[in-house]
This record gives structure tokens, C-alpha cells and sequence, in this order.
């Protein structure tokens, strides 16, 4: 068993109640580490060392550029570290290290950009139609922030959040998943301690929603509150964040259309519809999760994709030919489960999986047999609910007007997929699908300039791109009066 500490104020600290909690391998079920359960006494130790960060010492007084520089030490240091940040990921959220060690990797892109982009923050001067006014805007850091993010993708997620808020000049907070802490604690161990960064500039609290999570978001010196997760907690997040007025940005779930069309490339389709849902486990806010296809195609491109479906290599996370891996936490295998018992229940057929899987076919405690309905109309709660696991549902439709109301009846509005070779559907369809995120003939695709984010339920705010760098500035209005002085208001002006 590991023992972790928690990082406040740049000292590495138990939680001042002295309790801790075990995180446990979804692979094999068992405990290897102790995290500190960290609660509101902690949370206010935090914050007001990034409020004192904000305020005072080296971190205000740093030219952009010095924060830049700083940046791209923290992008050098993830780059030496990024296999063992990838290993920590497999152990503590059982997702395969094909993916996570692709993501550790692919974080240090993050800080060199925003590095770069950290003295291209400009404010302007107005010409105001008052000549004797010099008027300009200044463009400021909003102040402390408040991350709560998933275990899903820990490191990638906080990333999203971490390298644009350390770009305009704020001060961080972090709450990460009591399922997976231990990968951040390690960040802040081998990168952030390392990289020059003040100390209360990043803090991390580890603990439970409503003892850490909730303290966090409500602090009065709290501007801003960022969140990565489910619908239900987000729509609680921007409840008790819109008391005390905090900006805040949301990323939350999604029930994804992926739309294959008759003049579709058939093979790629069918290994973009295994990719977009068993990839991950289906533990992704963007799944494929409604696969909806056109009727003419409908049997052979089923016939095709549980052939495919059905060679997925189950197994061991942490090797390389592993496909499909655990499900990360207890709570969320049990929801798996019940959502095929539902959608069992509604009418759908079955045609691949259905259930857990055995040892014999390479599962373990927490692992769910990639599984595929058909039969599934939109009305469906396996249709209209996100189940965020290896569960798939296939819809038919007639044209692209079907298609398009199909895609669009739905709370969510995260993603959408649409495959076909035609430009001009490929066009139309992204400007009608209701969605955050449209791929034409690819499907998950991200990258650190492009933005991120949702529609409807699927969340508020924008990550990634130069546009996530707005949400943690603010703009100052600046008049100078050059003429003179603001005269008397209550003197009397008199003709002649």
C-alpha cells in the first residue's frame, strides 16, 4: 500500500482530520493506496493559499512571459514523466494504457500552448465619442479557481482546465475523483513541485463530494468553478456556484449520435461505431452510444460490426493487446448492468454481450462484455440515458431528415458522428446536428486548438482552443479624463 499526502500551499500535508480512504485497482479489485479525506477545514486551508498566491508574492508580479516560461518547464517535465503518469492511470481507473499512455503524452501540447498564449492576452484602446476621454480595456486573471474533475481521464481532463487558467494568471484549486487521486498526486510530486510554479498557485484537496467538493465550489474567495462530469452533479455544481455569482464552465454527459449513411465507406464506418463505444469502455462523455443507421444497410453493417465487436480482447489493462478493460468503479458496473436489464426489458434485442463477462473470456470483477441492441427506437430509455459503459444501441433511419430529428431528440448535445462520402451532407448535416463536437468519417478526435464542449444538458463554457482562455479573464473598462476637470453638478449655468 501506497500513502499519499495531499498538496496545499507547497507542502505536501495530511488532511487535518488525520482520515484517509483507499483507492482500489478496477482490475483486480484490490486497495493499493491511501489518499487523505480531505473536508472543509482543508478545502478553506487551500483556498486561501491560492487566494494569498493570487494576491501577493512572485505569482501577480510575474511578466506573462515568466508564466509562459513556467509553462513549458511543467511540458518538458510531463514529457519525462509521461509513462509512469500513464501506468499510475491504468491502475487507479482500469482504462486501457494504449489509451492513457497516448493521453500522458499528448498533455505537454497543452502547456506549450497556452504557454505561448500567455503574453498574447491584449486589452485595446477605444476611441470613445468623448474626445477629452482616453479610454482602454484591460483583460484580468479572475482569481481563484475551483476544479472538480472525473476519473474517467484524470490527468487529460485537469489539463483541460490547469494550462488556460495558469495562462491568463489565476490560482488553482483541484478536487479530483475520490476514484482516482493518486495519478494527480503524482503530478504535482514529479511535475508541478518541480517546475518553478509559487508556492499556492496549484493546491489539490482529495476527498468526497459533499465533505470536499461542495466547500470548494461555495467559498467566498472562489471565482470561478470548473467541472467535468455527470448532468445531475453539474446542474448542482451551477446551483450553489450562481449564489455567490462564480463564473463557472461545465463539461457533462452525452448520449452521441453516430450517423452512417448508405454511401458511407462500410469498413471504415463499422470500425468507427466499435471505436467510438467500446473504446474506453464506453467510460467517455462523447461514446457513440446511439448508432444510427440507415435502412438500407442496416443488416450487413450489424452483421459486420458484431463480427468485429466480438474479436475485442478483454483482459489486463495495464498490456498492450488488451481492447476492452474493467469498468472503473462498483457503482457505476452495477448502473451498467441494470441499463441492459432495462433495455432488455423495453423490447430491445440483444445480438452481442448482454452481461458480465468471465474470467474464461478474460474479464475480472468489474468487467462488462461489449454489448450491442438493435430493435431500439429513440423513445427508449437506453436511448435517451447515458449508461457510460460498453453498451450500444442501434436505430434505423429513412433519410437525412429522419436522421437529423433522431440526433436531435435527445437532452444532451455533447457530440455527433456522421459518415458518408458526400461534401455536401457531410456540410449539411454538421450545421443541423444540435452538438458541440460534429466528426465527419473520424470519430473522438481532440486536440488542444480546437474547442470543447456541449450543448443543451451537455454542459456550458468551451475547453481547449484559444477561446477556453476567456472563461478565466475578466475585462476592465479604463477612462482618463484629459479635459477638465467634472465640474460642479449642482452649480447653476446661466445665459448671456
Amino acid at each position: 500500500m501506497l500513502t499519499y499526502q495531499t498538496y496545499i500551499d507547497g507542502k505536501w500535508v495530511d488532511a487535518a482530520s488525520g482520515k484517509t480512504f483507499q483507492t482500489f485497482d478496477p482490475y483486480t479489485g484490490e486497495p493499493w493506496a491511501s489518499i487523505p479525506e480531505c473536508d472543509k477545514v482543508d478545502v478553506d486551508r487551500a483556498v486561501e493559499a491560492a487566494s494569498r498566491a493570487f494576491e501577493a508574492g512572485p505569482w501577480p508580479k510575474m511578466t506573462p512571459t515568466a508564466r509562459g516560461r513556467i509553462m513549458r518547464r511543467i511540458a518538458q517535465l510531463i514529457e519525462k514523466h509521461a509513462e509512469h503518469l500513464g501506468q499510475i492511470e491504468v491502475r487507479d481507473n482500469g482504462k486501457l494504457i494504449s489509451e492513457m499512455a497516448a493521453q500522458t503524452k499528448y498533455m505537454p501540447e497543452w502547456f506549450y500552448y497556452y504557454g505561448g498564449l500567455a503574453d498574447k492576452i491584449q486589452g485595446a484602446v477605444v476611441p470613445v465619442d468623448r474626445p477629452e476621454h482616453f479610454t482602454y480595456i484591460l483583460r484580468e486573471p479572475v482569481g481563484v479557481c475551483a476544479f472538480i474533475t472525473p476519473w474517467n481521464s484524470p490527468l487529460m481532463l485537469a489539463t483541460w482546465k490547469m494550462a488556460p487558467a495558469l495562462a491568463a494568471g489565476c490560482t488553482v484549486v483541484i478536487k479530483p475523483s475520490e476514484f482516482t487521486s493518486a495519478s494527480l498526486l503524482e503530478f504535482m510530486k514529479l511535475v508541478i513541485e518541480e517546475s518553478g510554479l509559487p508556492p499556492g498557485v496549484v493546491n489539490v484537496v482529495t476527498g468526497y463530494g459533499a465533505v470536499t467538493g461542495e466547500p470548494l465550489v461555495t467559498h467566498p474567495k472562489v471565482a470561478k468553478v470548473a467541472f467535468t462530469g455527470g448532468s445531475v452533479t453539474g446542474a448542482r455544481v451551477n446551483e450553489l456556484a450562481a449564489k455567490t455569482f462564480k463564473k463557472v464552465s461545465l463539461e457533462l454527459g452525452g448520449k452521441s449520435p453516430n450517423i452512417v449513411f448508405d454511401d458511407c465507406i462500410l469498413d471504415d464506418a463499422v470500425s468507427g461505431a466499435v471505436s467510438g463505444i467500446f473504446a474506453a469502455t464506453g467510460q467517455t462523455c462523447i461514446a457513440g452510444s446511439r448508432l444510427l443507421l440507415q435502412e438500407s444497410i442496416h443488416d450487413k453493417f450489424v452483421e459486420k460490426l458484431v463480427a468485429m465487436a466480438k474479436t475485442a480482447r478483454l483482459g489486463n489493462p495495464a498490456l498492450a493487446e488488451t481492447q476492452v478493460g474493467p469498468v472503473t468503479t462498483p457503482p457505476q458496473y452495477q448502473k451498467i448492468l441494470s441499463y441492459i436489464d432495462i433495455a432488455k426489458g423495453e423490447g430491445a434485442k440483444c445480438v452481442l454481450g448482454g452481461g458480465p463477462a468471465t474470467k474464461e473470456e478474460g474479464g475480472g470483477k468489474y468487467f462488462v462484455k461489449p454489448t450491442i441492441f438493435t430493435g431500439v427506437n429513440n423513445k427508449m430509455r437506453i436511448a435517451q440515458e447515458e449508461v457510460f459503459g460498453p453498451v450500444l444501441s442501434i436505430i434505423k433511419f429513412k433519410d437525412e431528415e429522419e436522421a437529423v430529428q433522431i440526433a436531435n431528440d435527445i437532452a444532451y448535445g455533447l457530440g455527433a458522428g456522421v459518415w458518408t462520402q458526400s461534401v455536401k451532407r457531410a456540410h449539411a448535416m454538421a450545421a443541423r446536428i444540435k452538438a458541440g463536437t460534429v466528426w465527419v468519417n473520424t470519430y473522438r478526435a481532440v486536440s488542444f486548438l480546437m474547442p470543447f464542449g456541449g450543448y443543451k444538458a451537455s454542459g456550458l463554457g468551451r475547453e481547449n482552443g484559444a477561446e477556453a482562455i476567456e472563461g478565466y479573464l475578466q475585462s476592465k473598462s479604463v477612462w482618463i479624463n484629459n479635459g477638465p476637470g467634472g465640474g460642479n453638478p449642482f452649480v447653476m449655468k446661466t445665459a448671456g
